[in-house]
């Protein structure tokens, strides 16, 4: 069942999602070779902290940290290590907050170093993915629009689109009904309604969209050992049109970067 938000509930989760993303944007800032993805992650948990909120990840299903860090071929649920990043990895981090009783959860591929101009534009093509399925978030539109755009368009260069992980519905829970998959029929699926907050999130391979799980239990990993990238942002659907929770403004502030392709979905 779809738990549709009244504006007063959008608020809340805007709240959480936004201590998301100054979280990001925190991190940022320190990620570089030779850190660990472990001081990253007592970083984060201090910062939210810090920010009168919860980790919302942190004991989740019984996941061990307050941060998932995915670096290179690891596509999500990447578990924090004392291992050191080096020049040329990708890493994604996926963070949650949960704050007066609603959820924020997004996610950023960072670049550490000096990376490879294949991964790079890998990393571009999965970012305009994402926005690309925000833009069909609206009503009139169903599940299957939003989630055949996104596979369309990485498809299209070349990619994998990973089937086993989808996005979700948003709110009181980390995830909510209905699942929005990255891929799927145009004008199938469940009717998008105001109301709505999901959370859209493309995890898109270089090579094969084929996964597996290591034996931790949580990391997932690509079967032909190449890079994976994922982005995710929190979405409202207000008055027919998606409307960003969370914003990706404080990384780009922190790592010298302007970047417009925000613009054209009211947020804060």
């Amino acid at each position: 069942m779809i738990k549709l938000k009244t504006p007063e509930q959008i608020e809340l989760i805007r709240e959480s999602a936004l201590i998301v993303s100054k979280t990001l944007g925190m991190i940022a800032r320190e990620i570089r070779p030779g850190i660990t993805t472990l001081e990253l992650d007592k970083m984060a948990e201090t910062f939210i902290r810090d920010h009168h909120a919860e980790p919302g990840f942190l004991g989740l299903y019984d996941f061990p940290n307050t941060l998932c860090v995915s670096p290179n071929e690891q596509v999500v649920h990447g578990i924090p290590n004392d291992i050191p990043l080096k020049n040329g990895d990708i890493l994604s981090v996926d963070c949650g907050v949960l704050k007066n009783g609603f959820y924020g959860d997004h996610a950023y591929t960072f670049e550490v170093g000096d990376v490879l101009p294949e991964t790079k534009r890998l990393l571009e093509v999965t970012k305009k993915s994402l926005y690309i399925g925000i833009s069909n978030f609206k009503l009139g539109n169903r599940v299957g629009d939003l989630a055949s755009s996104i596979q369309k368009y990485a498809e299209k260069n070349g990619y994998g689109v990973v089937r086993e992980l989808v996005g979700h519905g948003l709110g009181e829970k980390m995830h909510e009904e209905p699942e929005i998959p990255n891929y799927g029929k145009s004008g199938t699926g469940k009717k998008f309604q105001d109301g709505m907050v999901i959370a859209i999130e493309p995890m898109i391979n270089m090579g094969s969209k084929e996964i597996q799980k290591l034996n931790d239990g949580w990391t997932i990993i690509t079967n032909d050992k190449k890079p994976s990238a994922h982005f995710e942002h929190n979405v409202a659907l207000v008055n027919g049109k998606p409307e960003l929770l969370s914003t990706f403004k404080y990384i780009y502030e922190s790592i010298g970067i302007d970047s417009k392709e925000e613009k054209h979905f009211k947020s804060n």
